[in-house]
Parts: C-alpha cells; structure tokens; sequence
C-alpha cells in the first residue's frame, strides 16, 4: 500500500481534488492500493506500515506544514521510500538542512535530468507542469537530479529512497509517480514507467 500524505492545511480542504486524488488515481492505475492520511493524522506507524509514502503538494499559497517542522522531525528518520512533490519536496528539504525560499512559478517549464535516475528516468529533458510560491535548495548531502543547488527542481537522497520533485508529475509525468510506485513494489530500484 502506498501512503499518501494531504499536506493541505485544512483536513478535508476541496484542493485535495487538485493535489492528493490525482496522485492516488495514478497510484491505482499503476495496481497499488493506495491509502490517503491528512498530515494532521500522520504516524509513524502508518509510515512503517506503508510500502511507500507520497507527500503531496498544496495550493500555491498553503504553506502550513511550515508551523509543524518541529512536530514533524520524525519523518527525517523514516525508511520507507518517499517521494516529495511540490510542497512535499519543500518539506523534504525544510527537514533536512535545506531552505525554503520565495521562487513563484505557474506553468510549463522545461525540467532537465542531470543524470540517470530511477524515478526520473534518464537524463534528458521534458516539460514539467509547475504551481508554487516556495521553492528549496539542496538539502546538505543529497543529489541534485534537476535544477541548481539554490533552486532544486527535483534531488534525492544519496543513499536512501528519498526524493523530491518540485513540479507537480500528476499533472503531464505521470511515469514519474509510476516509477516511484514500481521502486516500491519491487524493492529493487526498478523503473517500469520510463518514458
């Protein structure tokens, strides 16, 4: 089962119909069962019990995951594999060592793959669908997959299934979410929705 996070401030907010159901239609089409929790009713728990955990973006200007950062410091130790979208990516970043900075952006932009990933696929570019205020550096120690160190499109960690993705792949990459779902299932790293 993979977890799928509501980062929107309010439980039950209608931008769920925007950020989280999407991602969890792509889940199921890829065959995982998905499960969705509100940030709110988050545990650690349910993060161990999960095969992966998807934490997904926010309306543009829903930053209140940024007043738990302290609640949530737990999330840096989970070893589930985790990918951040958008807002998630933001949070991925925040919990590490990275910032968070202004860096609004609405629409199609070109994303380039700096180098060969599993969830990412190879390095080549594409366009990627963005919606944020906020945007993260590198987190200390993490790769770099897209972007700048200042401005991180997308990064994961060295060694951990980790990674964070600031445009939203629900919205034109859906192989993206995919292959995520496919590392998961396998445990192995293995892309299966690479285009």
């Amino acid at each position: 089962m993979i977890l799928i996070v509501d980062l929107c401030g309010e439980r039950g907010s209608l931008s769920r119909f925007e950020f989280v159901h999407p991602v969890s239609a792509i889940v199921g089409g890829a065959g995982e069962m998905a499960g969705t929790v509100h940030l709110s009713d988050l545990s650690l728990a349910a993060c161990r019990a999960a095969d992966g955990i998807v934490l997904c973006g926010t309306a543009i200007k829903d930053h209140a995951w940024q007043g738990l950062l302290g609640e949530l410091d737990w999330l840096r130790n989970v070893r589930t594999p985790v990918l951040g979208i958008c807002a998630g990516s933001q949070l991925i970043a925040a919990l590490h060592g990275g910032k968070v900075t202004p860096w609004p952006v609405i629409g199609m932009q070109q994303t380039t793959v700096l180098e060969d990933d599993e969830v990412l696929g190879k390095e080549r570019s594409f366009e990627a669908y963005h919606l944020h205020n906020l945007g993260p550096s590198l987190p200390p120690g993490f790769r770099l997959l897209a972007g700048t160190e200042d401005r991180a499109e997308a990064f994961r960690h060295p060694e951990r299934q980790l990674w964070g993705v600031l445009f939203h792949p629900e919205v034109r990459n859906e192989w993206i979410v995919k292959d995520f779902v496919g590392i998961c299932r396998n445990g192995s790293g293995a892309v299966v929705g690479k285009t």
